[in-house]
């Protein structure tokens, strides 16, 4: 079975930071992977935007290096490639002083096709950008605005992010993209809930013992030093990727998959969250900070030694949260996130309750709870855990063994990266995949109390050693509940 691919309209799109890492790694390699799949007419156009004076040719270079380094080989054909270059251009831009949007506005006059201004640069100059482009009409028609995270790094400032875009563009145009609910076992919890009369039914506190929700790395700072001491796995991972999870999980069934019947439960399910205060926060939550170990590349340096200064920077966060409402009542959910850990995996773990009476002897062996693992890298895949008889004869044996619902080998596709979804999804207005003013908001509310609790408690960053699951007290946190973390399989 092979998945159909559906051309798009021709669009325009601009990259603002056209020559960053973002658009290096990430954008010009999904752009190519979409006129590589077919989905491209011919009058669609990239233009690269950026500080840097280069010629057409000069970013058409960068492109084609940027494709090669981050493509695998086997999936670049010389042809498409080409193709895909020669719709590549260049303009200079500053986004402080407004010098070179005229040029900008006098190459996007040549088309009436879709408009799309991806801002992949740091969030301080989202308001310029958006504002020299409305002063030069550039806001008007059919226009999408794309920001990337971090939105604020409190609920004041995303305000004053939200405020600033928001003068000049529509809800309805802005885009405030989370690159994790472009991965397509993300939008299979949708799939799996809301199209199988199967799960819906058990999807609530009678039958759900509680949700494991886990995002670990296995590497350190990498080139992200600036931005992370100052950010922190909180805002960096939970606030964001994190909730967005959370919500997908816990969300009650929109009444359709319009972009704002899901968007407004998943805006519920955040109102909804317990608050975590100063006199809970050292019971529910857990800070960590890697110290020197292991990696599976070798011996690794702690945080500290990398950052080259010392800082308390949490690099682990685990978190006992609480859905208060109807659905969830008594059901934790615990989240898990950090960097230099023992295995590189995104997983949400739906743990239901056992039996509520064992009919088998002793002899068949020990009983083990129903799971439904989400995996969302690597190896995107879905597997539910349940108990069957071991094969052969000599009595009732029972195994714990998992059905692979992935179904991989019955499609013969590969499987997109998350941008060339959402990419795509831009282009098409479709804002069901991307977060609203008013989520990134929620999100804030509920996690500046656990950072002001932290301040106010002066609750430190436990170290751990990097190639370890986090500080002993994050196992703690689920162990005194009398669960325990699941381990991937």
């Amino acid at each position: 079975m092979s998945s159909q691919i559906i051309p798009v309209d021709p669009f325009d799109f601009v990259i603002f930071g056209g020559t960053g890492d973002l658009a290096e790694r990430k954008l010009l390699p999904a752009l190519y992977q979409r006129q590589m799949a077919g989905q491209f007419q011919e009058l669609t156009r990239i233009i690269g935007a950026s500080r840097s004076p280069l010629s057409d040719q000069a970013y058409r270079d960068f492109a084609r290096a940027a494709i090669t380094s981050f493509v695998k080989k086997e999936e670049i054909d010389n042809d498409q490639l080409e193709l895909f270059l020669a719709r590549l251009s260049y303009r200079q831009v500053n986004a402080m002083s407004g010098e070179g949007f005229e040029g900008l506005k006098e190459a996007l006059s040549e088309s009436k096709a879709v408009r799309v201004f991806y801002l992949a640069v740091a969030p301080n100059l989202f308001g310029d950008i958006a504002k020299n482009l409305a002063a030069h009409d550039l806001n008007k028609g059919d226009v999408r605005i794309v920001v990337e995270k971090p939105i604020g790094r409190d609920q004041a400032s995303a305000r004053q992010l939200n405020d600033a875009i928001g003068e000049v563009f529509d809800e309805t145009q802005i885009f405030r993209i989370d690159h994790y609910l472009g991965k397509e076992t993300v939008q299979n919890v949708m799939a799996l809930r809301f199209a199988n009369a199967l799960y819906e039914p058990l999807w609530n506190s009678a039958h759900i013992d509680h949700v494991q929700i886990t995002v670990a790395e296995t590497v350190g700072l990498e080139d992200r030093v600036s931005y992370y001491d100052k950010a922190g796995a909180l805002r960096d991972m939970v606030q964001n990727h994190m909730l967005q999870l959370l919500c997908l999980t816990a969300m009650e069934p929109p009444s359709s998959m319009e972009a704002d019947a899901v968007r407004d439960e998943k805006l519920k399910i955040l109102r909804s969250l317990r608050r975590i205060t100063d006199s809970d926060a050292s019971k529910l939550t857990v800070r960590g900070q890697y110290r020197a170990g292991a990696s599976p590349s070798g011996a690794v340096r702690g945080y500290a030694e990398e950052l080259g200064d010392r800082s308390d920077t949490e690099t682990f966060v685990a978190i006992k949260a609480e859905v208060a409402n109807w659905r969830w009542a008594g059901v934790p959910f615990y989240l898990r996130t950090g960097k230099r850990l023992a295995e590189r995996v995104s997983e949400i773990c739906i743990q239901f309750k056992p039996v509520p009476h064992v009919v088998f002897d002793e002899s068949a062996g020990p009983m083990t709870a129903n799971q439904l693992v989400i995996r969302l890298q690597p190896d995107e895949g879905v597997k539910q855990w349940i108990m069957i008889k071991d094969p052969g004869p000599g009595g009732m044996r029972l195994r714990h063994i998992p059905l692979d619902m992935t179904f991989a080998d019955a499609f013969e596709v590969r499987n997109p990266d998350a941008y060339e979804r959402l990419i795509m999804d831009v282009v098409r207005g479709n804002q069901t995949l991307f977060m609203r003013r008013d989520e990134i908001e929620a999100a804030w509310e509920w996690i500046d109390p656990i950072h002001a609790a932290w301040a106010n408690n002066q609750q430190s960053a436990q170290g751990y050693t990097a190639g370890t699951w986090g500080p002993s007290s994050s196992i703690a946190l689920i162990e005194r509940d009398g669960r325990t973390w699941h381990e991937s399989v």
